[in-house]
């Protein structure tokens, strides 16, 4: 049985896997979504072998909370923070959900590297190439970290892996609680949304390359 919770916007849902952050999709009612998720379980599990983590066949899902969306939502993006977010993690979970974010990150860079230059257009994505899809995900990840309470991010350049490594590291410290920041999201909300993000990007790439 996997764990998940529900956000409902007016025109799409999103379904999140609670304890396995980036494993999470969206359709336009709770049926769809669910499908969806499940669907994407196998392409999931390359994340999770990549963290060294054992992902439990999913099978069926559990919702044990259900929040109301925004435009946010509708727009396509998880944006609403759902009540089990603000529970503490314990040191173990955290440094799972982190090693999936960080793996998130190392499926990113692969696939930017083996990706054509040029993918095939369509309508999700606004039609962006390779490079702008990774520079995207960059630019969304400096403003995720001020939302981690960091100070002075700026947005690195994607090509500048020792730059990319250093926000990189300022983002998993504030997780780890080892810098003093006034955090406007919680944990377990920040660590599911960025993976939620990079993966989404990682799976668009794959798919607009074919």
């Amino acid at each position: 049985m996997l764990t998940t919770y529900l956000e409902t916007g007016r025109r799409r849902t999103f379904v999140a896997a609670v304890d396995w952050p980036g494993w999470c999709r969206a359709g336009r009612d709770e049926a769809a979504a669910v499908e969806t998720l499940l669907a994407y379980e196998s392409r999931y599990r390359v994340v999770s072998d990549t963290a060294g983590l054992e992902l439990p066949v999913a099978g069926e899902v559990e919702v044990v909370e259900r929040v109301v969306g925004d435009a946010t939502t509708d727009f396509g993006a998880p944006g609403k923070i759902p009540g089990l977010d603000h529970a503490p993690l314990e040191d173990q979970p955290l440094a799972d959900q982190v090693a999936l974010l960080q793996a998130s990150w190392r499926l990113l860079d692969e696939v930017a590297v083996s990706a054509p230059e040029h993918l095939r257009k369509g309508p999700r994505g606004g039609g962006r190439d390779r490079d702008a899809v990774v520079a995207h995900v960059v630019e969304a990840e400096a403003s995720y970290a001020r939302s981690l309470g960091l100070r002075k991010v700026r947005r690195p350049d994607p090509t500048d892996a020792s730059a990319l490594a250093q926000l990189r590291e300022r983002v998993v410290g504030a997780l780890r609680g080892e810098v003093d920041t006034e955090a406007k999201w919680p944990v377990r909300y920040a660590v599911r949304r960025l993976a939620w993000h990079v993966l989404d990007h990682v799976w668009e790439i794959e798919d607009k390359s074919v």
